[in-house]
């Protein structure tokens, strides 16, 4: 019994950690995978650097964006969520 009571503050300090840090971090990475994988043409996005743009071409990974200044090519997970997401609503 004495063995337990001082493991348990341990296993306690894991579980919190695991619900507070560890859980909302792999729900937020399966939320931008699925937003990657539900882009499509004509999408407007804003990349992570600020970059504003329309989805023009899309391929495995990248990500063609026309800009005012023209077309760049750069990652999928270069793209916002949330940014991109804000002015969806607008």
């Amino acid at each position: 019994m004495g063995q337990l009571n001082q493991f348990l503050p341990f296993v306690l300090m894991f579980v919190v950690i695991y619900f507070f840090m560890i859980r909302p971090q792999q729900k937020r990475a399966k939320q931008e995978k699925e937003f990657e994988g539900a882009l499509k043409v004509g999408d407007k996005i804003i990349t992570k650097s600020g970059l504003h743009g329309k989805v023009a071409e899309l391929a495995e990974t990248t990500v063609v964006v026309e800009t005012m200044a023209g077309k760049l090519k750069m990652e999928r997970s270069a793209i916002s969520m949330e940014l991109s997401a804000s002015l969806a609503k607008k």
